[in-house]
């Protein structure tokens, strides 16, 4: 990389299915310059989330997709550069949404500042972030686990839904997860506590998920969609809850109907028997309770109930590709990308788990 240059990754064109490497390219311009009240951030870390792949489609959405030629988007860790705005000093760290680019102009809004003494300045985009954030909101707001309950949650090693069943067994339900293989299985079970872990993988994945969950399940927290929303639906209890956080498994599905028979009458026949509550949300809804958010998970962490796992990979010339593993379930853990060299690194500053 040129050093007098932005490196900026682009939508170049928009997927039909999974993405592919030509639908992103790499360009170069002049590192801006901040004006009146400006500041320039030089991104550190880039967080990839599977959002991100309904940004790249040309569709009605809750949030405008990502133009053919503009930046992709995304949550960032950024040092100040350079400041022309009173509120930031050069060398602050903040939270913020530069998206996919080494550089980028802020005039401060929606910037919060973060302390890299107190924890990895990383987990503002993973477990003190959104995705932790997002995983204490549906499961609070919508889920509302009793305790001796169970609690099911999909992608359970991933960002959302490793911090989904720790915070059911924090607030004494069961937490029964689901995952990918036995790497990840292990982790749910023996690093993250999991009171059960099936792996969806396996050839009797209906009978291992009906064995651990002998007493039915009261809260799913659906991340997957597909043949893991088809196992777990058939076992929902009278009155449980499924906070709708993703659909990873259908995200590279054309916008048409899927093959097969329509079940929506089935569905909608057991929503009714059941009673059960199904509620889509954005974590953005519930804004105000973040701060609310950040004091208990720190505490957790501190406690050392919350745990976390980051999948780090270096150079945002990596972003592509670690995006599209990403939707194929090939990370392990929060899946970041390290733009820049993380200045004056000790041991407490490196990723846990």
């Amino acid at each position: 990389m040129n050093p007098a240059l932005n490196q900026k990754i682009v939508l170049a064109s928009r997927p039909q299915g999974l993405p592919r490497p030509e639908n992103f390219r790499l360009v170069e311009e002049s590192i801006p310059v901040p004006g009146h009240g400006e500041l320039l951030l030089e991104t550190l870390y880039l967080s990839l989330d599977p959002y991100m792949r309904g940004r790249m489609d040309d569709a009605k959405s809750y949030a405008r997709p990502v133009g053919i030629g503009e930046v992709m988007e995304g949550g960032t860790v950024a040092r100040v550069a350079a400041s022309r705005h009173g509120g930031f000093a050069v060398g602050d760290i903040v939270l913020s949404h530069s998206g996919w680019q080494h550089y980028a102009l802020s005039n401060g809004e929606n910037l919060r500042k973060l302390d890299p003494t107190m924890v990895p300045p990383s987990t503002a985009l993973g477990v003190l972030g959104m995705p932790g954030f997002t995983a204490w909101a549906g499961l609070r707001e919508i889920g509302r686990p009793k305790p001796g309950e169970t609690v099911v949650v999909a992608a359970a090693s991933g960002a959302v839904g490793s911090v989904v069943g720790q915070i059911a067994r924090i607030r004494g339900a069961r937490a029964v997860g689901i995952a990918g293989g036995p790497d990840k299985c292990a982790f749910v079970h023996d690093e993250l506590g999991f009171d059960a872990v099936v792996d969806h993988r396996a050839p009797d994945f209906a009978a291992r998920l009906a064995d651990a969950c002998p007493q039915g399940i009261d809260v799913y927290f659906e991340n997957v969609g597909g043949k893991v929303w088809d196992t777990v639906f058939p076992l929902l209890n009278d009155f449980a809850r499924v906070p709708v956080c993703g659909l990873i498994s259908q995200y590279n599905e054309l916008p048409q109907a899927a093959p097969g028979p329509d079940r929506l009458a089935l569905v909608m026949r057991d929503v009714l028997k059941k009673s059960l509550t199904l509620r889509g949300f954005i974590q953005r809804e519930f804004a105000d309770l973040r701060p609310e958010f950040l004091r208990e998970a720190q505490q957790w962490i501190a406690d050392g109930r919350l745990r976390y796992r980051e999948d780090i990979v270096d150079g945002l010339e990596s972003a592509p590709a670690a995006f599209i593993d990403l939707l194929q379930g090939r990370n392990f853990g929060k899946l970041v990308v390290r733009v820049a060299d993380w200045q004056d690194r000790s041991s407490s500053l490196q990723p846990r788990g």
